[in-house]
């Protein structure tokens, strides 16, 4: 049976060194998996410029700009896979409607942590912000070091949540740890709450036992479909205390990619990344997938 056609991986460059960094990500992740590689640079040099009439030679220093970034980022990547299936071009848009647009029909959305122009002391440039918030599909943002962006941990850390049985970010997760013959590291993280049930005299007397295993019971029922469908994943699974915006990136610095879910309500539109996502961005030591998990609006009238 041939397998289903899947989008290319989009990958915007811009010129700086960041993005470079995210093209290389881009085209590893391309090969890795046999996919293929969509470059896109996003400039708006007609929108100020105009478009030079056709009897003209001069050339506006922003189409020249524009054509240098793409023909520059496409040429790297050929150096890097010479049999990478890729599409590279100019989009005339703003950078953060073409990659969201372009993202569509991506199996994956890579951008790089800072672009061209961003501040220094800025930990994650607007684009990158607003494309993994806002996109459809997952969202890789490349960040960290050498070691990490060669993959040389094998190893993937995936952050489970209360609403991460079998979802979109467990099942992104074991496809990468398979896909690089990387262990997969999971953590869920818990917190004694400071009133309510922990006030229960059995369980103040098991003191944190209680909890960790309820944490452990689903960590077990979050991972059980994927981990029957990948059994050559190596599984590390552990509970830890504490809180999960601290615990990701932390245990990031030991591996290779760090997954994280990302909850999405159909019908709202906004920046919808919680603590946990938007720390994880700006302070992880690795590159961060955000992959989407789509819930309905619950209207007052049904909760």
């Amino acid at each position: 049976m041939d397998s289903p056609v899947v989008g290319p991986v989009v990958v915007g460059v811009d010129g700086s060194d960041a993005g470079l960094t995210a093209l290389d990500w881009a085209v590893g992740e391309a090969v890795r998996h046999g996919w293929a590689l969509r470059i896109v640079h996003a400039s708006l040099w007609e929108h100020y410029e105009g478009v030079v009439p056709a009897w003209s030679t001069d050339r506006p220093s922003g189409q020249v700009l524009a054509e240098n970034i793409i023909g520059t980022a496409e040429e790297r990547a050929r150096r890097r896979a010479p049999a990478l299936t890729l599409t590279a071009d100019v989009l005339a848009e703003d950078a953060t409607s073409a990659l969201l647009r372009e993202g569509q029909e991506a199996v994956l959305l890579v951008v790089g942590a800072r672009g061209r122009g961003e501040l220094a002391d800025l930990l994650l440039g607007s684009v990158g912000l607003v494309v993994a918030a806002r996109a459809p599909g997952p969202v890789v943002v490349i960040r960290g070091d050498t070691y990490a962006l060669e993959a040389r941990h094998r190893r993937v850390l995936l952050g489970v949540g209360d609403r991460d049985v079998d979802s979109p970010a467990v099942r992104f997760a074991f496809r990468e740890a398979a896909v690089r013959d990387a262990e997969l590291d999971v953590v869920r993280t818990w917190r004694r709450p400071a009133h309510g049930p922990a006030d229960h005299l059995l369980m103040r007397r098991a003191g944190g036992a209680y909890f960790a295993d309820e944490s452990s019971e689903l960590l077990d029922k979050a991972l059980g479909i994927a981990a029957s469908e990948h059994p050559q994943v190596r599984l590390h699974r552990s509970s830890v205390e504490g809180p999960a915006h601290k615990v990701l990136p932390e245990r990031s610095a030991a591996a290779d990619l760090l997954v994280v879910g990302a909850r999405r309500r159909d019908g709202l539109v906004g920046l919808e990344l919680g603590r946990v996502v938007h720390r994880a961005l700006h302070h992880a030591s690795c590159p961060v997938a955000v992959v989407p998990q789509h819930h309905p609006v619950i209207s007052e009238g049904d909760q």
